[in-house]
């Protein structure tokens, strides 16, 4: 298909989606199907899985908004861990062709402020700012709970054909677990790692460690979920409501403490707890966050030499390195997923999610 090209072989004029309405307030819509601008593709969404992001857009509205709009009233469509089909591409567009299998991330940086020109545009200083070129796919422009979405060509990345569409929503997953890996350090064979919080970007945490080499230790409350994580690799699991954690930790450590921690629970204590389990000099990467403002016991962090930093989204290209570890067979979606839903059944696995029932983890939407 030329680039560019004004025909639109087999693309409908309209498509089914889910759009929001107010607080908690999703219905079902016809929408027009869009058409891909400069630098932009059209997908045809074969699989998008369920962020408790999502949750947190579909009660309280977007996070970070610069311009301080919400969705409300204006059929704003969430979704933002998905893969499918590129089948139009617009003008000037020849990264991509018709029929590519992509998997897509969330952000595409203004590509104009002071973080984006150095590379982190999960952080972009014109967050929200569509005009100076920002967007965030779910976010701030239409997502994937959808039959077809948009997307900026930075935001893609080319599906090799032997991984499952449903398996690689959780790329995404992957890649937030992977930029945390990366502030810590990056290269971490032969290191120690606490993992905090068994809920997916944790387990992915753990499986993303022990593909790079480190020893991992899973902390969480949920049997089930710690039973996922030792499938996963984890060294040594904790079950909170049992052991101490940072009692757990330092005796599994020789008394010193882990080298590095990744927190993605959002508990209030857990980064108190992290800083006490962390080996002097250590450093803690913050992938969630709590509901309430935190107590810190920064006089021992300081006098630790304990690094302390938080993450948002997938950034710094880490997208790519997850794609890489799952097309070699050392990452991989499907101990992920538990449940699937049909996109007519979005609010039914929107519910599933939200309750955990089934001991949901990750609940993956098709066409």
């Amino acid at each position: 298909m030329p680039v560019g090209s004004a025909v639109r072989p087999n693309i409908p004029e309209t498509m089914k989606a889910w759009a929001l309405f107010g607080p908690g307030d999703l219905r079902p819509v016809v929408k027009k199907v869009p058409r891909p601008g400069p630098a932009e593709v059209l997908v045809k969404i074969e699989a998008v899985a369920i962020c408790g992001t999502d949750l947190e857009i579909l009660y309280n509205g977007l996070p970070a908004m610069i311009e301080g709009e919400l969705p409300w009233g204006r059929e704003h469509v969430i979704g933002h861990e998905y893969v499918g089909t590129v089948v139009e591409v617009g003008p000037t567009v020849d990264e991509f062709q018709v029929g590519d299998r992509v998997v897509a991330e969330i952000h595409a940086g203004c590509g104009r402020c002071e973080r984006c020109r150095h590379g982190m545009y999960t952080s972009c200083l014109n967050y929200s700012y569509k005009a100076k070129g920002h967007r965030a796919n779910g976010f701030t422009t239409d997502g994937a709970f959808a039959e077809y979405a948009v997307n900026h060509i930075n935001t893609l990345y080319k599906l090799p054909d032997h991984i499952p569409f449903d398996e690689a929503t959780l790329i995404v997953t992957a890649g937030t677990a992977l930029y945390g890996i990366d502030v810590l350090g990056g290269f971490i064979a032969g290191q120690t790692m606490l993992v905090t919080g068994p809920g997916p970007i944790g387990l992915m945490a753990v499986a993303c460690g022990k593909a790079l080499g480190a020893e991992v230790i899973l902390t969480g409350t949920r049997e089930s979920r710690l039973a996922l994580g030792r499938e996963l690799g984890a060294d040594h699991v904790i079950n909170v409501r049992e052991r101490d954690p940072v009692e757990a930790v330092r005796e599994i450590t020789g008394g010193l403490g882990v080298d590095l921690v990744m927190e993605c629970s959002g508990a209030p204590n857990a980064v108190n707890e992290a800083l006490h389990a962390t080996k002097r000099g250590g450093r803690i990467c913050l992938a969630a966050f709590s509901k309430e403002p935190v107590q810190l016991d920064a006089a021992y962090m300081v006098r630790n030499n304990i690094y302390m930093y938080g993450i948002r989204g997938e950034g710094n290209g880490a997208v790519r390195k997850a794609v890489a570890l799952f097309a070699q067979g050392k990452l991989s979606g499907k101990p992920f997923i538990t449940h699937r839903f049909k996109l007519d059944e979005l609010p039914k696995a929107i519910e599933t999610f939200e309750k955990r029932i089934g001991d949901a983890i990750k609940v993956v939407v098709t066409p």
